[in-house]
């Protein structure tokens, strides 16, 4: 139909549908893994394939708690706990944060996101001081393993994640301007699913040390299922606007 001025008129319908195209995810339709404007943040937790990605995690948590609790328990055995614990956390935050697309929506999910990823980074450097003392206790090895490699890799790259996301969220003139800040958004969001993908495999490497072996006995088949699981969960949700692409 056109208009007056002989400019064919756009259907408020494609117009709103136009719009959330630039919302779409990696699969599904438009607005498939978006918060609706009436909706809570908690909602977010299981919007489209969230549902998926916290069975998977869930049962990657339970799967080492119950490994641990039913063994001798001692000071390492904090180790694996609060290192499935800033895990859990983390795949908490990103779950909540990728629906949101308001300015609303994007401001209350950024900083519970970042209170979220602020407590996993503390179980972290928990999880880290305690593998430090029992090493430096019993006169262990220090960063040997392909699992003590790749934990040293995740806890760094996890630190420089939150340092950056701080930063370019509250103080974005660190970068020169907030839309200088804006501009890494993007590479924040990216990094973020590498490390997630990177600290299930330092977790499927800690299921071939010694001490996982002859104590824990969490299967490797077991920590793969739960990790896979998860990122079909995840990584649909992503949505391509956010990544530029």
């Amino acid at each position: 139909m056109a208009s007056a001025t002989g400019i064919p008129e756009v259907r408020s319908v494609d117009a709103a549908n136009h719009g959330r195209g630039e919302e779409e995810p990696l699969l599904g339709r438009a607005g498939d893994a978006s918060q609706q404007e009436d909706q809570g943040l908690q909602f977010n937790f299981v919007i489209g394939t969230a549902v998926i990605a916290q069975v998977g995690i869930w049962i990657l948590a339970a799967t080492i708690w119950a490994s641990v609790f039913v063994s001798p328990l001692a000071l390492f055995s904090a180790h694996p706990l609060l290192n499935s614990a800033g895990i859990l956390l983390t795949t908490q935050a990103i779950l909540l944060l990728q629906p949101t697309h308001t300015p609303k929506q994007k401001k209350q999910g950024a900083n519970i996101h970042g209170i979220l990823n602020l407590t996993s980074i503390l179980t972290l450097i928990a999880a880290l001081v305690v593998i430090e003392y029992n090493k430096i206790g019993h006169g262990g090895t220090h960063f040997e393993s392909p699992h003590a490699i790749l934990g040293l890799i995740t806890y760094i790259l996890f630190f420089l994640q939150a340092i950056v996301g701080i930063a370019q969220y509250y103080t974005p003139n660190v970068f020169g301007s907030v839309e200088n800040a804006k501009s890494i958004y993007k590479y924040h969001r990216m990094s973020g699913y590498v490390i997630l993908i990177l600290s299930f495999a330092t977790i499927a490497a800690a299921t071939q040390t010694d001490y996982n072996k002859n104590v824990l006995h969490i299967q490797l088949w077991a920590v793969v299922v739960a990790s896979v699981i998860t990122l079909i969960g995840v990584l649909p949700r992503i949505k391509k606007q956010k990544l530029g692409l």
